[in-house]
């Protein structure tokens, strides 16, 4: 038997062994420096961050400017104001007439005489101015009685009456001018004087229709 043989075998697998160990020795030092250096290169490099800016749509366009409106258009003056011509009326003759006035006084019952133009004569004389009389009141009026309502409210007025008075004296027609402004003063007038009797108007010596103003005054003393 050769024990040379048998007692290198044990060499060869020692020195196999350890050129096996160095190796993955080589291999894991190559991974771990190497690999580890390329991950830490991996990591190190800089992280770069984009900002996108959001993209905003454009902005509508102004609105038209407004036209100018023209100025406004100054009216033409008015013409000038022309007075109409004036024309003078000749007023037709009036009635002269005269009015009596009288307090209401308890102790005196007479009204005031009123002068009365008559009315024109039917004819006239054919030669000479015609004799005209004015009405009169014959004899004595009553006076009228003031309303007690009148009393009670203290009502005082003047009232304008309007006599016709025929050829008989008598008081054909009365009618109020102008108002006391109390109804009862008013009645109380027109019924006093449609009482009362006068000489009627003369014309040529006949008897005519005339027409008479009064006037009364209601007064509280």
């Amino acid at each position: 038997m050769d024990f040379a043989l048998d007692g290198s075998k044990p060499t060869r697998k020692l020195v196999g062994f350890t050129v096996v160990l160095v190796l993955h020795i080589a291999v894991v030092y190559a991974l771990v420096t190497g690999l580890a250096r390329k991950v830490v290169e991996v990591v190190q490099e800089p992280v770069i961050t984009k900002l996108i800016a959001e993209i905003k749509p454009p902005p509508p366009p102004p609105p038209p400017d407004k036209p100018v409106p023209p100025p406004p258009k100054s009216a033409a003056p008015p013409p000038p104001y022309v007075p109409p011509p004036e024309v003078k009326v000749q007023p037709q003759p009036q009635e002269n007439t005269i009015a009596a006035v009288t307090n209401v006084k308890p102790p005196s019952n007479e009204l005031p005489t009123s002068v009365a133009q008559p009315a024109p004569a039917a004819t006239a004389q054919a030669a000479g101015p015609p004799a005209h009389t004015s009405a009169k009141v014959a004899g004595h009026c009553e006076k009228p009685e003031y309303p007690r309502t009148s009393l009670r409210n203290e009502e005082q007025g003047t009232v304008n009456v309007k006599l016709v008075i025929g050829t008989d004296g008598s008081v054909v027609d009365a009618t109020i001018e102008k108002s006391s402004g109390y109804k009862d003063l008013d009645r109380a007038t027109l019924k006093a004087w449609s009482l009362c009797h006068f000489t009627p108007a003369m014309a040529d010596g006949q008897p005519v229709q005339s027409a008479a103003r009064m006037q009364y005054v209601w007064k509280l003393e």
